[in-house]
């Protein structure tokens, strides 16, 4: 369909372009994680080296967009990372251009030590092996296939939240590219505003082309993960209630408490990933799960980062149909009881899908990771979490399966278990707004659960940097900031 614009990125860029039927052109597709996304078909694929190269694209693009003509006007792009948002549309787009950004992806440490540097395509098994090597660390992904860009523009966690929050509020610089071709930084001292919204406000301002975040010396850490029968549910709820809750909240301890079911097995199973980010073997904290017994397996070593995040990349398969839907609650053992028992009666009715994998997981929003880019923060983020709040249950459904013949029953089923579990959560005032964007399946506003002050903040930002809209009006992808169509446009 953009075949006049796909024609003239090639003049600019050469061979960084590629077409249907071409062999880049297919690597980069199967590169995507999700089946869903894999499936969707641009009229060509733009693989910029530098953020130059990005520069040149968004300049076509951007010229187009603002000439009027009736013809070439209006050409749709999408911008992605390593591709692992699972939703078709985020991160591709059918018949426009996908800017694929996985050659950009150099890490490098300052002479201090002080400030990692990360193109904007790595991944974060690639970021892990440098600093690995030289002692130091970084609050990123915890799953090592994760792209840099993605995570961190939709706020991140990582292992080390309690300690430095989300891992959008370690990045001191973004280098970005505007929608008229320029790159500009958005720091503390030069376009703050653009720093604030970038952290949580995704792809709506521009291509980011370099992070720089805070780096520390990192040395052995403790985790893995532990496998129980779900007959331990008890004692596990009340273990994850128990440490979210903590006044005292250690700041080196990470759980991701899972309930998982496969058709393959037609069972359930309780799975924990468990870090501790210091060198303690089996410290106090977090004990509650590794003394529940029986133990179906469990890989708990003194280990480095790279090690930790690669071990779960094995139980993220590629090419497979993928959902995602999230939601956050209040902390209470009863609740989160109920909502596994919620899923597990509602998942009867696709329980024999062929490669099914249902995950319901927990995870921990104590104060001590919402503080650090609150609002009365000495550098706010755009979430609009508020520590004041207390403790909050990061829940997530995660679906896995073979067939787009199934897509139907199981996303009518996902949200029937949300819809259930809303319906509690309001009877026993438990139900919080935020979305977390990194989680969020398409048809969520997760940037509305910011609040509106943030969100008139990033509107305000949109209409500055890109008064045009190009990102929002020519990047239909991700998660729009004008649900009502007052985004500037020519």
């Amino acid at each position: 369909m953009y075949v006049f614009q796909c024609q003239q990125l090639q003049v600019v860029l050469g061979k960084a372009v590629s077409f249907p039927q071409q062999s880049a052109y297919d690597l980069s597709l199967s590169t995507y994680w999700s089946q869903n996304a894999q499936n969707v078909t641009p009229s060509c694929i733009v693989s910029p080296q530098n953020t130059q190269d990005v520069s040149k694209a968004i300049q076509v693009l951007s010229q187009y967009q603002a000439a009027g003509n009736s013809i070439i006007a209006g050409c749709k792009f999408a911008i992605r990372g390593a591709g692992h948002t699972p939703w078709a549309g985020s991160a591709n787009i059918d018949d426009g251009v996908t800017i694929d950004m996985r050659s950009i992806k150099s890490v490098k440490l300052n002479r201090a030590k002080s400030i990692v540097s990360i193109g904007a395509g790595a991944r974060w098994s690639t970021v892990y092996e440098v600093l690995d090597a030289v002692g130091f660390g970084v609050a990123g992904g915890r799953l090592a296939d994760v792209g840099v860009g993605g995570l961190t523009l939709g706020g991140g966690l990582s292992f080390f939240a309690p300690r430095y929050g989300f891992v959008c509020d370690q990045v001191v610089n973004f280098e970005i590219v505007l929608a008229n071709g320029t790159a500009v930084n958005a720091n503390s001292k030069c376009n703050t505003d653009l720093w604030f919204a970038l952290k949580g406000g995704s792809n709506n301002f521009g291509v980011v082309t370099r992070f720089d975040l805070k780096s520390f010396p990192l040395g052995k850490i403790w985790g893995g993960s532990i496998y129980n029968p779900i007959d331990s549910l008890p004692a596990q709820i009340q273990a994850f209630v128990d440490l979210n809750n903590a006044s005292n909240f250690d700041t080196n301890a990470a759980v991701i408490n899972t309930y998982g079911y496969t058709s393959q097995s037609r069972s359930w199973a309780v799975a924990n990933i468990l870090v501790y980010t210091k060198s303690d073997i089996n410290p106090q904290v977090l004990r509650p799960f590794t003394d529940i017994k029986p133990q179906l397996a469990n890989t708990m070593r003194l280990t480095n980062l790279s090690d930790i995040t690669l071990e779960q990349v094995k139980f993220t398969p590629y090419g497979l149909r993928q959902l995602f839907l999230t939601r956050t609650y209040g902390n209470d053992p009863v609740f989160l009881s109920q909502v596994f028992q919620i899923s597990n009666t509602t998942l009867q009715s696709f329980a024999n899908t062929t490669g099914l994998v249902y995950s319901l997981v927990y995870q921990p929003l104590p104060s001590v990771i919402t503080s650090h880019g609150a609002a009365n923060s000495s550098s706010p983020n755009a979430l609009g979490l508020d520590p004041a709040a207390g403790p909050q249950v990061l829940a997530l459904q995660t679906i896995q399966w073979a067939n787009a013949a199934d897509d139907a029953l199981i996303n009518e089923a996902a949200r029937k278990i949300w819809v259930q579990a809303d319906e509690l959560a309001m009877k026993m005032g438990l139900q919080r707004q935020w979305i977390y964007l990194n989680y969020a399946n398409e048809d969520q506003d997760p940037i509305g659960s910011y609040g509106s002050s943030n969100v008139a903040k990033l509107q305000a930002a949109s209409k500055k940097y890109d008064p045009t809209g190009l990102f929002q009006n020519n990047v239909p992808g991700g998660f729009k900031l004008f649900k009502d169509g007052t985004a500037n446009s020519t």
